[in-house]
């Protein structure tokens, strides 16, 4: 999907529970304009804070206060970018258990996730750290089941839109609508997962049957999440 949208080949290693302050690669447009895949931490340090620490939850965003948040309203409007991913993982909440499930494309070769992105510079080493968040919006009616919020899911289309800085702020909100822009299986996965030092294929195995999710360009029940 990578390929697809911006002709860029993904040149890093199968990595299968990547977790919020590791390094991820995404796609941006440089100083140019020309898409580039950038390695950036997932956990995002705002441009002016003092220190990079994790004291406060900057790994997702609400889309809804995004805009006007003091941490990412600055690269709300000039500094977002996309996520490429072959699937995520949430866990529901089943008889007072949390178990587990990852959401991947059924057909498709991957997803593209709506994010900000911000560079923070060390005073002490002057160097610079780029990060970046990932967006979520009120879970679609077929996913609510899971979990009340989901990422928010781009086209190639949207990923498009999203990434052009040049459009006004106003027209986003269009492309946070909680839709399905490819069929997805809900596929439950072992509690292996939620060891973050485990990355290896097991991670993705199912423990029972895959559910299909449709895709659905119509937005869910507002009253979902």
């Amino acid at each position: 999907m990578v390929m697809g949208l911006s002709g860029l080949t993904y040149q890093g290693s199968d990595a299968y529970n990547m977790a919020p302050t590791e390094t991820v690669e995404v796609l941006r447009r440089d100083s140019q304009g020309a898409l580039e895949l950038v390695p950036m931490r997932w956990w995002l340090t705002p441009s002016w804070a003092k220190t990079r620490t994790t004291k406060y939850a900057m790994f997702n965003a609400r889309c809804e206060t995004a805009a006007g948040s003091a941490a990412f309203k600055l690269p709300y409007r000039t500094q977002r970018c996309v996520v490429p991913i072959s699937g995520f993982y949430e866990w529901c909440k089943i008889n007072s258990q949390k178990l587990p499930f990852l959401i991947r494309p059924e057909f498709d070769s991957g997803m593209l996730l709506a994010g900000l992105w911000d560079s923070w510079r060390d005073p002490r080493l002057q160097l610079e750290h780029l990060s970046f968040t990932i967006l979520t919006t009120s879970a679609h009616a077929q996913m609510a089941h899971i979990h009340g919020r989901q990422p928010v899911m781009l086209s190639p289309d949207s990923a498009c839109a999203w990434l052009d800085t040049s459009q006004p702020t106003d027209c986003l909100t269009t492309l946070f609508d909680s839709v399905i822009p490819v069929s997805l299986q809900v596929v439950p996965v072992a509690s292996y997962v939620n060891n973050t030092n485990h990355a290896d294929q097991r991670c993705v195995e199912a423990v029972g049957p895959a559910v299909s999710v449709s895709p659905s360009n119509v937005s869910a029940d507002p009253s979902v999440g």
